[in-house]
């Protein structure tokens, strides 16, 4: 019976220290043998049926890990352009409230529309800051940066009380979090942080019924029948999220297949449990160094401020971490080892 240390060694075999997943996650080895697998497809002039297969295997993995109907999956690009959508939807002078420097993608879409009310408050007052008149509440489940994680819970019992739409970008929790998508009006997340897969895809959960979203960026592929919507308009838009699609990365999706397989395979509870272990194990050796992260328990993101320009130093080093804003931040994913916080610690020591 295989077990999850045996699933995780059969799957990575970094060449460094890999400590950066918040950035990229690593690709699994049947990740990596799927995408060269579509490729030959394309280079040898052969079908391209099973690359489809593949988009809708992908949504229907992810509404799983979501817990959703799989008819309320969109399968898009990027968080940007999910968050476009529910922009566009707003009606002008709208109020958007988000949380103070939350990652870009999230906000930027409410910004440029110019005719919103876009309110910014910190993260730990989000839930106390919904007010009459507060038409959504957009916020990350985990804080890019430094691993914050929102409180989900009180932030939807206060939107629901002042009558709000809640967004979710689950980007930094989603594969190790449990995502309880069907809780939110609207959701989305990328898939090449914690779920593994390449870059090129997302997902966009939205209600029952399409919560007053206009499918304005969607071409051929969000036709109820595709095939039948290449030219004019599209006579008849999906009945399900997929009317919200846009075109597909065929390779992206061929290889986010395998990705989201694994993350089954293992169970986001098991993920969860082995990521967080480490994040806790270099939290104490930190405070064992001297040093105080951003407080962010119960999350595999760890910040440490003061530290960030050390980053070049540890990549030459063979230890991947990333600087922001002058803090060091660690992410622990289901490849990394006690090693490799220790290796970590042993570096920052010096």
């Amino acid at each position: 019976m295989e077990t999850f240390e045996s699933l995780v060694r059969a799957e990575f075999a970094p060449k460094s220290t890999y400590l950066n997943t918040a950035s990229n996650g690593l690709l699994p080895a049947r990740t990596v043998a799927a995408l060269h697998e579509a490729a030959l497809l394309r280079a040898e002039g052969r079908p391209l049926t099973s690359l489809y297969e593949d988009v809708e295997a992908s949504r229907a993995a992810y509404a799983r890990l979501a817990g959703v109907p799989v008819t309320r999956v969109a399968a898009g690009a990027s968080v940007a352009a999910h968050t476009g959508l529910i922009a566009a939807s707003l009606p002008a002078g709208a109020e958007v409230l988000t949380a103070e420097d939350d990652f870009t993608s999230v906000l930027n879409p409410f910004h440029v529309r110019g005719d919103l009310k876009v309110r910014a408050v910190p993260l730990e007052r989000i839930a106390e800051a919904v007010r009459p008149g507060t038409a959504l509440v957009a916020v990350s489940a985990a804080q890019s940066a430094d691993g914050r994680i929102a409180d989900l819970p009180a932030l939807r019992e206060a939107a629901r009380t002042h009558g709000a739409r809640t967004y979710v970008d689950f980007s930094q929790s989603a594969g190790w979090l449990p995502m309880d998508a069907d809780a939110y009006d609207y959701s989305a997340a990328v898939s090449f942080k914690w779920l593994l897969g390449p870059h090129g895809a997302a997902f966009l959960v939205v209600p029952e019924d399409f919560g007053g979203l206009t499918p304005v960026l969607s071409g051929w592929v969000a036709g109820e029948v595709p095939s039948d919507s290449c030219y004019g308009p599209v006579a008849e838009l999906a009945h399900s999220a997929r009317r919200f699609d846009l075109s597909h990365a065929l390779f992206t999706y061929a290889g986010l297949r395998r990705s989201l397989d694994l993350i089954e395979e293992l169970g986001v509870a098991a993920v969860q449990a082995h990521d967080l272990a480490l994040a806790d194990r270099f939290r104490a050796g930190l405070a064992a160094l001297g040093h105080e992260p951003v407080p962010a328990p119960g999350s595999p993101i760890v910040s440490v401020p003061g530290l960030g320009a050390r980053q070049p130093e540890l990549s030459r080093a063979g230890i991947e971490v990333s600087d922001r804003a002058g803090n060091l931040r660690a992410a622990f994913h289901l490849f990394n080892t006690t090693a490799d916080v220790d290796r970590l610690l042993d570096a920052l020591s010096g």
